[in-house]
C-alpha cells in the first residue's frame, strides 16, 4: 500500500472481507470513499481514520455493559 488512494480491492485484502462487502459499505456510506468514473478510490488517512473510529467504537462498547 504505496498510494495515497487505495482500490476496493486493496481495501479488501486489507480487511480481509470480501468485494462485495466493501462495495456494500461503501454505498451504505459506512466506510469513506468515492468514485471515479466507475471505479471506487478510499484515502488512505480517511481509512486508516475510519478504522481508528471502528476500534474506538468497539472499545467503547465493551466497556459499557447494558445495565438492568
Amino acid at each position: 500500500m504505496g498510494s495515497e488512494f487505495l482500490t476496493a480491492e486493496e481495501v479488501a485484502e486489507y480487511l480481509r472481507l470480501p468485494l462485495s462487502t466493501v462495495y456494500k459499505l461503501v454505498q451504505d456510506k459506512k466506510l469513506p470513499g468515492f468514485k471515479v468514473g466507475k471505479h471506487w478510490r478510499f484515502r488512505r488517512e480517511a481509512f486508516q481514520e475510519w478504522i481508528e473510529q471502528q476500534e474506538g467504537s468497539l472499545f467503547a462498547s465493551n466497556n459499557n455493559p447494558p445495565k438492568e
